[in-house]
């Protein structure tokens, strides 16, 4: 399959349009071509294209930023000589300045197809600048590597963060080309705005459903997104950065296992299927132990869970990541009532509301696992409703169908 920076690069008639004019682009380190070159030495190396920006989100444009709130400055490209804007330095939107230094801005995003991935917060903020300074944006677009699945409760109003561009699900299911047509759709923007879009994306197809395993090589969007399994635990296992368990950083598999050195891993399986073990289908966990090297509960032994969906046991459509974590949490509070589970800090720069409310978009989930009385069927109701809507109000922006 062709992702669309490659069609962009091989065929010189859909980059015509950008014809004398300056020519931006919005990267990170997974933006790479099909051989592997970076698609800002690829870009700048054609001789009808006029390289004037760049920009780096979240973790930056070359290098890897470990962590959450930690920022990466401007800086002059050393190879290029042009300047390179960082979205996650003293600003999250594009400034005047910024804005000024291109014509067309270029989007070439890896996503994760998860709501609280900053990258689709960060092309929001620059569909909105680009609508208010007449500027074009067009995204290169890539797999989502999760495929079209979609799960967990929407974010309510007043709940919108970095980790919450709008209203959607944990799991989305689309593309960040068609994200940006819903984000123009929904926020009203007038803006310039066309998709690269890829070729032969076949999102049901076994064995990736979504990434193109066996042809194109991972490479980490975010430093603590190793490898497809990552990706596929993501939806839930983002959740443990809002709770005081250990999501795995500072180990060689983050946010594909979870525990804490006070953690009874098999008192808390057995209470998980219990509850609902439907929820734990399409893959298989097991009890294991880690020490993470940095991050919570550093230099100390955690008994945890890894969350296996590597091998044959793995179910696309049967695997709920965020229903799995939702039951982890709901089971540890059923066997101690009073552990410590919800982490209070301030989480991507927002003070004063918990990380697991902003995580989710709501208090919902929060309250769902606090409360002694709410069944696993209440959960599924609330988000089921929400994902119906959601599986409804996508189609209109789908661009990739079956076959």
């Amino acid at each position: 399959m062709k992702f669309g920076i490659d069609r962009l690069l091989r065929d010189p008639a859909l980059r015509k349009p950008l014809a004398g004019r300056r020519v931006a682009l919005l990267a990170h380190p997974a933006s790479v071509t099909a051989g592997l070159t970076h698609s800002l030495d690829a870009l700048a190396a054609l001789p009808d294209l006029r390289l004037t920006a760049a920009f780096g989100p979240q973790h930056g444009l070359r290098g890897d930023k470990q962590d959450n709130m930690v920022e990466s400055p401007d800086f002059v490209d050393p190879e290029h000589r042009i300047p390179v804007f960082s979205l996650y330095g003293e600003v999250r939107r594009p400034t005047q300045a910024m804005m000024d230094s291109f014509d067309v801005l270029l989007v070439d995003l890896q996503d994760l197809g998860c709501r609280i991935y900053t990258f689709i917060t960060t092309l929001r903020y620059v569909l909105e600048a680009a609508c208010a300074h007449g500027r074009a944006v067009w995204v290169l677009d890539r797999p989502n590597p999760v495929g079209r699945p979609v799960e967990g409760l929407s974010l309510r109003p007043g709940w919108e963060s970095f980790v919450g561009a709008g209203p959607l699900p944990m799991r989305h299911g689309l593309t960040l080309g068609e994200l940006g047509h819903g984000f123009i759709r929904s926020l009203g923007l007038d803006v310039e705005y066309r998709v690269i879009e890829m070729e032969g994306w076949a999102p049901d197809a076994a064995p990736g459903y979504g990434w193109p395993l066996g042809e194109r090589t991972w490479i980490n969007p975010s430093p603590n997104a190793p490898n497809l399994w990552m990706a596929r635990c993501y939806a839930g296992t983002v959740m443990l950065e809002g709770t005081t368990l250990s999501e795995g950083r500072g180990t060689t598999r983050p946010l594909e296992l979870f525990g804490a050195p006070d953690l009874d891993a098999g008192a808390l399986l057995r209470e998980m299927h219990a509850l609902a073990p439907d929820w734990l289908a399409g893959c298989r966990l097991r009890e294991c132990w880690f020490e993470p090297t940095f991050h919570k509960h550093a230099g100390k032994l955690c008994a945890g869970v890894h969350i296996h969906v590597e091998d044959g046991a793995y179910d696309h459509p049967r695997f709920r990541p965020w229903r799995l974590m939702a039951l982890a949490f709901k089971a540890l509070r059923r066997l101690r009532p009073d552990y410590d589970l919800w982490r209070d800090f301030p989480y991507e720069y927002e003070r004063g509301r918990l990380a697991i409310d902003l995580i989710n978009g709501s208090e919902l989930l929060r309250q769902w696992v606090d409360d002694p009385g709410a069944a696993p069927g209440d959960l599924d109701a609330l988000a089921g409703a929400d994902e119906a809507s959601w599986m409804e109000e996508r189609r209109s922006v789908m661009m990739y169908r079956p076959g």
